[in-house]
Parts: C-alpha cells; structure tokens; sequence
C-alpha cells in the first residue's frame, strides 16, 4: 500500500514495460495476420489471409490506440513510486488484451453488424472516459493552490474511480469485437480485480491521507460505476 504514496519518476521501470508491451504488439500482429492459411492480398504490407479481414484490424487497432495511451498515461501521469515487480505484472495483464483477444477474435468470420459497431463504441467511449479523467486530474493537481486537497471534481464527480470504470468499458468493447464468448472472462476478470482488490486498496490509502474529505467524497458519489454502484 505504501506505493500509493512514494513518488518517483521510476524511468526503468516504465522503459522496461514500454519495451515488454512493444513485443506484444508484435505478437499479436503475428497472430492476427501471419498465422497460416491462404495470403489474398496484401494491405500495407501486411499479410493478410482470408476471413474477416475487417474484424482483425480493428481489434488490432484497438491494441495500438492502448499502447499509445497507456504509454503516454504512464510516462506523463504516473508519478508514484512503480515497484519492478509491475514490469512483469503489468504486461502479463496487457498480454490478455494484445494476445488474448486477437487470439479470441481470429476464428470469426461473421460479417461486421450492430453489435460491432456498438462495441467500437463502447471501445472509445471507455477510452476516453479513462484517458481524459486521469488528463483532468494531472492538471489540476498540477495547481499549487489545490495541494493537500481530494480531487472530486469534473469526471471523477459522477464516480470515484471512474478512471477504472473507462477501463472497464474498453476491455468490454475489445471482447465485443471478438464474437467469442470466452472473451468475456477478461472484463469479468478486470472488474473482480477493481471491485475486491484496486479499490479497496487504493480507497484505504485515500482515506488514510484525505480523512474527512474523502468521507464526504465517498457519501456522495458512487464508488465505481456511475449511477448504480
């Protein structure tokens, strides 16, 4: 718990994830467009094999759209103290979105319809809901005048981790997009991770640091997803 609170740059740490994340893009490149049969075309270079095309770019895509904002969140976000235990945690984690989706989303050759586009949607949306929360937040704390203060304001004012509900929600897109029922152990499996393990943690520091202003926080607003929970 003690991370929560240490600051540090943790430069090594963070290159060695970006590094270990770079290979996993690679692999999940390999595993949606050079994994066997018949090559029909090729589309920027790409091997591309028969099957729903469309399907595998865009779950690739969605791969390069994390990476990129991971990256960015980490290097200019993160200024908490990053263990070494994390450079292999945290890409054991991203390998179950770049590997395991791709992996979930291969074999599918239904054509694109209502539900792909709603979980594009719902890709973007959690996107945006967790990259631009954690944005507000780095500028506001960036604010001398807000020091020592909880921040509760802007997206955060709808749920107190409403970073970790954006996550939820473009993970949930991912297994959309893969037409593959097993998919849907990864977002069941992130959000068992957020509601019984991150954020009790993370709530139990807050408190601690933040006392009385995280009390009031916590009796008006929802803990995790807005409106319900």
């Amino acid at each position: 718990m003690d991370l929560y609170g240490k600051k540090s740059k943790s430069i090594p740490q963070k290159l060695i994830i970006f590094g270990l994340e770079i290979v996993l893009l690679y692999l999940a490149y390999f595993i949606a467009f050079k994994k066997g049969g018949t090559t029909v075309y090729n589309w920027f270079g790409i091997n591309i094999q028969e099957g729903n095309l469309m399907r595998r770019i865009i779950i690739f895509s969605f791969s390069i759209i994390v990476f990129l904002r991971i990256s960015f969140a980490t290097f200019v976000f993160v200024k908490r103290r990053i263990p070494f235990e994390e450079t292999i945690s945290v890409p054991i984690a991203f390998a179950l979105y770049y590997i395991g989706f791709a992996i979930f989303g291969y074999g599918s050759n239904a054509p694109l319809g209502i539900i792909d586009y709603t979980g594009i949607a719902i890709f973007l949306f959690g996107s945006y809901l967790n990259t631009f929360s954690e944005y507000q937040r780095h500028t506001w704390k960036k604010d001398p005048e807000n020091k020592g203060k909880l921040y509760t304001i802007n997206l955060f004012k709808y749920s107190m981790h409403i970073n970790y509900f954006g996550d939820l929600l473009w993970v949930i897109g991912y297994a959309v997009l893969t037409h593959n029922i097993y998919s849907a152990w990864i977002p069941l499996f992130l959000y068992l991770f957020f509601a019984y393990f991150n954020i009790p943690k993370l709530d139990t520091y807050l408190e601690e640091k933040y006392k009385d202003q995280f009390s009031e926080y916590k009796n008006h607003t929802k803990k995790f997803i807005p409106f319900i929970y």
